[in-house]
C-alpha cells in the first residue's frame, strides 16, 4: 500500500492557494461560501480542497448541532481600561445565550504568533478577534477556523468588521482644544512610531493645528518611556506630561492619545504645583468609564456598544441567521466635553 507522502494534518490554506495558482484571500472567499468568486475559481479552489483533503482546523461539532457552545475573544491584552469596556460589552451580549467564552491573550510582544497558536487548538465555534491589524498571513490563518469572525478595530474584505478612523477624531479633540482659545497645544502619545494608532492621531493632531493656522512643532508631541500596554499607561502619560512641562513650560492645553495616558499627565500636572483645567486644559482619547467620573474630555469610541453589537453578528453567523455579504461598520468618535477643558461637571450616569 502506497502512503502519501503528503500529512494531512499539516496541509493548510497556503497549499491550497499554491495548488490552485490563487490568492489566499480566494481560498478564504471560498471557506466563507463569499459570492465574489467566480464559478470556474471556485470549482478549482474546491477541487485542489479535496485533492490536498484539507480541513479547516476547528472541532467538527457546531453550535447549530448543541454540541460545543464557545465564542472566543482574542485581545491584545485584558488588563487595559479599553478592552476591559469592549469585553463588557461582549460579555453582556452573550448573557442568556448559554454560551461558553473563551479568551486569548495576544500579548503586545507577538500577538501574529500567539494568534496562530491560538488557532491551532480550533476549539470554538466563532471568534472575535480586537486590536490585531490584519494583513494577507492573518486573513488566511483565521480562515483556516472555518468558523465565523469578526473582526473589531481593523478592516477586512470578507470578515465582518467594526472599525474606527483614527485620524478625525484626534482633529476633533484638538479643534476643540483651540476653540477654547488655546494656540500652545501639545500632544502626549507611544514612543513606537510604527503603531497606527499613534500614527493617525498625530496626523488628526496635525491636521487640526493647521487648519486653523497653527504651527506643527514635533518637539511638542512627547511620550514616556514606560512600554508597557504599547506605551498607552498612566505611567508612560505621567512621564510624557513632565517632558512637555520641562520642555515647553507655556504649553496651556494637551491632547493625550488615550485617556489613561491624559489621567497619568493629569496627576503630573498636579505634581508640578499646576491645575486643570486653570493652568493647563487636558483631553484624552477613547472616553474610558473613569473618564465620566473624573471629568475628563474625551473622545469616545463606544466600546462597550461596539463589543454588544460585534457579538451580535457574530451570534447571527453562528445561527446562520445572516448569511449574506460580510458588513463592514465604521464607528464614528463623539467628542465628549467635561471640566478638564471648561466644561460643566455634570453628574455621572452609567
Amino acid at each position: 500500500m502506497t502512503q502519501d507522502p503528503r500529512d494531512d494534518s499539516k496541509t493548510t490554506i497556503y497549499d491550497v492557494a499554491e495548488h490552485a495558482g490563487v490568492a489566499i484571500s480566494t481560498v478564504s472567499r471560498v471557506l466563507n461560501n463569499s459570492r465574489d468568486v467566480s464559478d470556474s475559481t471556485r470549482e478549482t479552489v474546491l477541487k485542489a480542497i479535496q485533492k490536498l483533503q484539507f480541513r479547516p482546523n476547528r472541532t467538527a461539532k457546531s453550535l447549530a448541532q448543541r454540541a460545543t457552545r464557545t465564542v472566543a475573544v482574542a485581545v491584545p491584552t485584558f488588563t487595559t481600561p479599553f478592552h476591559n469596556e469592549l469585553l463588557k460589552g461582549v460579555r453582556s451580549e452573550l448573557d442568556g445565550n448559554d454560551l461558553d467564552l473563551l479568551l486569548c491573550d495576544l500579548s503586545w510582544e507577538a500577538p501574529k504568533a500567539t494568534l496562530k497558536k491560538f488557532l491551532a487548538r480550533g476549539a470554538m465555534d466563532g471568534l472575535l478577534v480586537a486590536g490585531l491589524p490584519v494583513d494577507e498571513e492573518i486573513a488566511g490563518e483565521l480562515s483556516t477556523l472555518g468558523a465565523p469572525v469578526v473582526l473589531v478595530g481593523t478592516q477586512w474584505d470578507d470578515m465582518d468588521s467594526f472599525y474606527w478612523d483614527e485620524e478625525p477624531g484626534a482633529e476633533m479633540a484638538v479643534r476643540h482644544l483651540i476653540e477654547q482659545g488655546h494656540t500652545d497645544i501639545a500632544m502626549i502619545t507611544t514612543p513606537h512610531d510604527g503603531n497606527r494608532l499613534r500614527n493617525a492621531r498625530v496626523k488628526g493632531y496635525r491636521a487640526a493645528l493647521e487648519a486653523a493656522g497653527l504651527p506643527f512643532d514635533p518637539d511638542r508631541i512627547a511620550q514616556g518611556e514606560t512600554a508597557k500596554h504599547d506605551g498607552f499607561s498612566e505611567e508612560s502619560g505621567y512621564e510624557g506630561m513632565q517632558v512637555i512641562l520641562d520642555a515647553h513650560p507655556d504649553v496651556t492645553a494637551v491632547f493625550a492619545s488615550s485617556d489613561v495616558q491624559a489621567i497619568g499627565a493629569w496627576q503630573a500636572i498636579r505634581h508640578a504645583g499646576k491645575s486643570v483645567p486653570d493652568d493647563i486644559a487636558l483631553i484624552g482619547y477613547d472616553d474610558i468609564k473613569i473618564s465620566r467620573f473624573i471629568g475628563l474630555s474625551s473622545v469616545a469610541q463606544n466600546m462597550h456598544d461596539v463589543g454588544e453589537e460585534a457579538t451580535n453578528v457574530l451570534l447571527q453567523r453562528l445561527r446562520r441567521a445572516n448569511a449574506g455579504r460580510t458588513m463592514s461598520k465604521l464607528i464614528r468618535p463623539t467628542l465628549r466635553v467635561r471640566k478638564s477643558t471648561g466644561g460643566e461637571d455634570v453628574p455621572v450616569r452609567d
